[in-house]
């Protein structure tokens, strides 16, 4: 946290927390963090958000409801001038005047195509912006910077780029790794405005052996051990991975996910792994964390965490389970993970590939899926594609007859797991 919002000296400061939902999860964890601390340091702190929280966000944190904040699929047609209007009536009220500084969680992502324009007007009303990209349109979101490029610039990718990262004195950016601020200090943020602010990380408190077992569902299997992911089942938490282990695993070893996925878009891709693992008869277990009354108890009773993810911002998977005392096991991705080596954390358990045999996939099927994505995403990032790239990727991908888990698309990794 910077010195200013931390010191007892300062007059205290009216502060407003930005984002599209508040769904449990990462990000939420994280603006409640941020609320108790700073409501702790004697500042006061509102945070608008587009739809009800799942659960209370608890102490020091005054939620308003703005619902032309919601993902651009649930929300009612707002001009960016008349969301900016509305946000800043709304912290006005809630905070009791105007707010200090603004912090604006993934304006830029293309989940909502009004936000930008508000962040824009936001500044040219002369407001303090504290803006947090921990997701990229422009990294592995072709289909969202392609909406973005198309409704927000008529095409135009220099345009866009203006846009959607506004510079003014009392604009600044923060950012969540060392690799996100060497792409935004490239991209041309002064230094004096681009922050490194690593997310905290905390954790409830540990929960003893004998409460974990009372209260975690057990379902007639107390002598199996449980490998939980503690994760919404989106697409680029690599689910079919996880499937593959509970194909491979010995008898005695289950296998859980935590919460199912609220994106429509990702619903049928979810329903498509459950269905295979029950087709499969796999020791898998779906949405296990709305079936208890206690996560923490869940987590404790753990035999180790997993992550299969191929894709994070941050990376709170890698360092919440150190502090529950439980072993993490999975998918190392090291430019997250590099940030905390360089500071002691040991993840050398973790590996970086888990190759499987090409013979064991229609790897022609594949190729030609890896040349159709690629052609796409060059599409959608009005790119060139050269004609070797798909050739290029496919050479890369495969070693010796292998080729990374990772790197299958869902067709391919049911072969695999089958």
């Amino acid at each position: 946290m910077p010195a200013s919002l931390d010191s007892t000296d300062a007059a205290p400061l009216r502060i407003v927390i930005v984002h599209y939902h508040l769904q449990t999860g990462g990000v939420t964890r994280v603006i409640q963090h941020a609320c108790e601390t700073l409501s702790a340091a004697g500042h006061r702190v509102s945070v608008l958000t587009g739809e009800p929280p799942q659960q209370p966000l608890g102490a020091g944190a005054a939620v308003e409801i703005v619902p032309g904040l919601a993902y651009e699929e649930r929300r009612a047609p707002q001009a960016p001038a008349a969301l900016a209007e509305e946000m800043l009536s709304r912290a006005r009220a809630r905070l009791g005047g105007p707010p200090d500084l603004w912090h604006i969680h993934n304006h830029c992502l293309g989940k909502n195509l009004a936000l930008p324009g508000a962040v824009r007007a936001l500044a040219a009303a002369g407001q303090r912006l504290l803006l947090q990209p921990h997701d990229f349109a422009e990294d592995g979101r072709p289909h969202l910077y392609a909406r973005l490029r198309d409704r927000l610039a008529d095409g135009d990718g220099r345009r866009l780029a203006a846009l959607l990262y506004p510079q003014a004195p009392q604009i600044h950016y923060a950012v969540l790794n060392a690799r996100d601020l060497r792409f935004l200090a490239a991209a041309g943020i002064e230094a004096a405005r681009l922050h490194l602010l690593p997310n905290a990380v905390t954790a409830d408190a540990p929960v003893d052996g004998a409460a974990a077992r009372s209260a975690a569902p057990q379902q007639g299997v107390d002598s199996q051990r449980l490998w939980l992911y503690p994760t919404r089942a989106i697409r680029r938490k690599n689910l079919g991975e996880l499937l593959l282990w509970a194909a491979l695993a010995d008898e005695g070893n289950r296998f859980a996910t935590t919460q199912a996925p609220q994106n429509p878009h990702e619903q049928a891709r979810y329903r498509r792994w459950t269905g295979l693992a029950h087709s499969l008869r796999l020791p898998v277990e779906f949405a296990l964390g709305s079936r208890v009354d206690s996560f923490p108890a869940l987590l404790a009773s753990a035999h180790a965490l997993v992550t299969t993810s191929v894709g994070e911002g941050f990376g709170l998977a890698f360092l919440e389970p150190w502090l529950i005392g439980r072993p993490l096991a999975g998918r190392d991705l090291p430019e997250i993970t590099d940030d905390f080596r360089a500071n002691g954390i040991d993840l050398s358990n973790l590996y970086r590939t888990l190759r499987v045999p090409v013979d064991w996939i229609d790897a022609a099927r594949l190729q030609g899926a890896f040349a159709d994505a690629i052609a796409a995403r060059a599409a959608a990032y009005g790119r060139p594609a050269p004609a070797d790239d798909a050739e290029r990727a496919w050479q890369s991908a495969v070693d010796d007859g292998h080729i990374d888990s990772g790197r299958l698309d869902e067709p391919a990794q049911e072969s695999v797991i089958a």
